[in-house]
């Protein structure tokens, strides 16, 4: 049997090899991918043989995971739970569908992952799985083996010879990083009460350590696609590459997230997005600019929407490339410029111009207007208030009804019920 595993080098995959080895006798096939992560892939393949695989594929997904993932989650506008940004959601079809590819190369029966049965990450990967590759088996091993820490973990490795150098045995925090952001669970933050220590980020400067002086920019946007940065075209890769580093130094993109689980849980994770945090907010800007009001309503009635597929693991459906088309159409005219200054933790927008703007200064201004008569909402205003005078007069009427007359006639009161007599 061969099986294709989601490899890390990271405690849980490094055991997983040797008990896939010993509990299936399989041949262990480890999938890496380098999404943005510290490190890249370039040392695991070491470490996976060391651990029992058999072959090691690493895979360089930076601008796959950018083009094909970030991009349409930013254009959707997709938040989960109000702010969490959705970083580690978005690269795991991603990782899924390579995991696929590998399995189909080298003809492999099964695909395995190293997912808890409590977090969302197990949904992304077997959802994506049975819909690239329902014909293979999945292999779950943290759903079925018996170690339950991380010191069982060690021992387990430590009893077979297994070295786990490189390997934290005192790990405070579970962190998943990648281009677009890093994240951090576990530790003192299973606790909401407990505020963020300062060991926990990575990235982002603390706001009140961050340069005195801010930093000003403005990107530019292609029909929802950034490619410029003070004039400067970039790559995608690049550009959000340098919005990471001038967010990071100035202390923007932290976002403390309470969140629920798609198992039920709700779960805290803290996440720092800096790039992704300036691109969104530049991005919406500009949308309020040349998107009508009832488009606007149908962008912010789509983003939930689509987020939560992200988030459940729902990339591979017709849903998402349905959502995807209506994005696509909505975003054709969302092109221009948007200047924003980076101030201790605050992406604030400065300006925004944009071609096929709907902004009408003539028509904005508190002064007389071309084509615009101030008389003219008279009638609009008598049209609009209909179903209010509508109900005010039921009202009144109702009201009449209930009151009697002075001389006793015309109007009667409404019934008063009698109190039950005392026995």
């Amino acid at each position: 049997m061969k099986i294709v595993l989601g490899y890390s080098g990271g405690l849980d995959t490094s055991v997983i090899v040797p008990w896939l080895r010993e509990n299936y006798e399989a041949d262990v096939i480890c999938m890496a991918a380098d999404v943005g992560q510290r490190g890249g892939v370039d040392d695991l393949a070491a470490k996976a043989f060391a651990t029992g695989a058999s072959a090691f594929h690493g895979e360089d997904l930076r601008e796959d995971f950018v083009s094909g993932y970030v991009l349409p989650v930013l254009r959707a506008g997709a938040v989960y739970s109000r702010k969490y940004l959705l970083g580690t959601a978005m690269a795991r079809p991603l990782i899924s569908r390579r995991m696929v590819e590998v399995a189909r190369r080298t003809g492999a029966d099964a695909l395995a992952h190293g997912c808890t049965g409590k977090g969302n990450d197990q949904l992304r990967f077997e959802m994506s799985f049975a819909a690239l590759a329902p014909d293979l088996t999945v292999v779950a091993p943290w759903r079925e083996w018996t170690i339950a820490s991380r010191e069982d973990a060690f021992a387990y490795a430590s009893a077979r010879g297994i070295s786990l150098d490189g390997i934290d045995q005192e790990k405070l925090y579970s962190r998943d990083e990648n281009l677009w952001h890093i994240s951090h669970e576990g530790g003192p933050l299973e606790d909401p009460a407990n505020a963020p220590g300062p060991d926990v980020f990575v990235w982002t400067r603390d706001p009140a350590d961050a340069p005195d002086e801010p930093l000003e920019l403005e990107l530019g946007f292609e029909s929802g696609v950034p490619v410029l940065i003070d004039g400067r075209p970039l790559s995608l890769l690049d550009l959000l590459t340098e919005l990471n580093e001038a967010g990071s130094m100035h202390g923007v993109g932290r976002a403390d997230v309470i969140e629920d689980r798609v198992v039920g849980i709700k779960s805290r994770g803290v996440y720092e997005t800096p790039g992704g945090t300036i691109l969104l907010s530049a991005i919406q800007e500009l949308e309020q600019l040349v998107l009508s009001r009832s488009c606007l309503a149908l962008k912010d009635d789509l983003a939930p929407r689509y987020a939560d597929l992200v988030y459940e693991g729902r990339w591979w459906t017709p849903e998402r490339e349905a959502l995807d088309a209506m994005v696509d159409s909505l975003m054709v005219n969302v092109t221009g410029t948007v200047r924003l200054r980076l101030f201790k933790g605050h992406a604030t927008i400065l300006s925004r111009t944009a071609p096929a703007s709907l902004y009408n200064l003539d028509l904005a201004s508190f002064g007389a207007s071309e084509g615009y008569e101030h008389a003219d909402s008279s009638g609009f205003l008598k049209l609009f208030s209909l179903p209010q005078r509508a109900v005010a007069a039921q009202r009144l009427a109702a009201d009449h009804r209930a009151v009697p007359s002075r001389n006793g006639q015309g109007a009667v009161s409404a019934p008063v019920l009698a109190r039950p007599r005392a026995e």
